[in-house]
């Protein structure tokens, strides 16, 4: 097994391994599944709520990916108005940090005054808590372009707009494409939450449920089927980064 096998194969392990000793010391200290759940347990609770389970992730997922494919256009519209000019990152760039510093949880009882209980808070929290790592790197990719480069171009004739749109924007693509894989995890966050605070169905709801029930096992199968979707969302925008911008990663041409 070459290096590269044991690099892909040493996350599964590591997961086995954690789960293995999860499970023993559930086992060994005989705890109760209404204070923490063995793995067992969890499967097991996967298995009988198959459906229901499915159902939820669902709702979950399709509410997370509109609130996602809502902050890729405005992050990365915002991005380039902000990375485009020095003054306009100076001036908006603080006023997303301290936007941002807002914690989301007390965004969503406003977010359900205004659009009530349902699919409304899950898309804009996800879209609340996911545009910004997009709009930063993109606006970090575009303003970090090198001076010495941008002075060569405009001798050649190249004007501002040119320099942006043929050199900047290739060259913030693994900015870009990093706040994607940052972004999509945060976005589960925010529909869960969401869910949790004012929803009527998803995997946020469904574990509010299983938890004021005392049903543990099935709060956490909710939360393997959150990590799981997230994961893969994760490594697809991974695959998608190797083969489309092999060229900003080291090694890429030895492969």
């Amino acid at each position: 097994m070459n290096s590269r096998n044991v690099e892909r194969a040493a996350p599964f392990v590591l997961l086995v391994v954690l789960v293995g000793l999860w499970q023993i010391v559930c086992t060994v200290f005989a705890i109760p599944e209404f204070i923490f759940p063995s793995p067992l347990l969890i499967a097991q609770a996967l298995g009988e709520f198959t459906g229901p389970i499915a159902l939820a992730a669902w709702q979950t997922f399709w509410v997370t990916m509109v609130g996602f494919g809502i902050s890729i256009v405005v992050g990365v519209l915002l991005g380039f108005l902000v990375g485009s000019t020095r003054f306009a990152y100076a001036a908006v760039f603080p006023l997303l940090v301290a936007f941002n510093a807002v914690p989301k949880a007390a965004i969503v009882p406003i977010l359900v005054v205004w659009f009530g209980i349902g699919v409304g808070p899950g898309v804009l929290t996800a879209f609340l808590i996911s545009f910004f790592p997009i709009t930063v790197n993109m606006a970090t990719g575009l303003a970090t372009l090198e001076p010495e480069l941008e002075d060569v171009l405009r001798v050649l004739g190249a004007k501002r707009r040119d320099v942006l749109l043929k050199v900047g924007l290739p060259r913030s693509l693994p900015y870009f494409y990093a706040s994607l894989k940052v972004a999509i995890t945060l976005a589960f966050v925010g529909t869960v939450l969401a869910e949790m605070t004012a929803g009527d169905a998803g995997i946020g709801y469904l574990m509010q449920t299983a938890g004021s029930q005392q049903r543990l096992a099935l709060a956490f199968a909710g939360l393997v089927v959150i990590g799981a979707m997230a994961m893969a969302m994760y490594e697809l925008f991974s695959y998608i980064e190797k083969h489309t911008t092999a060229w900003a990663h080291r090694g890429s041409h030895g492969e």
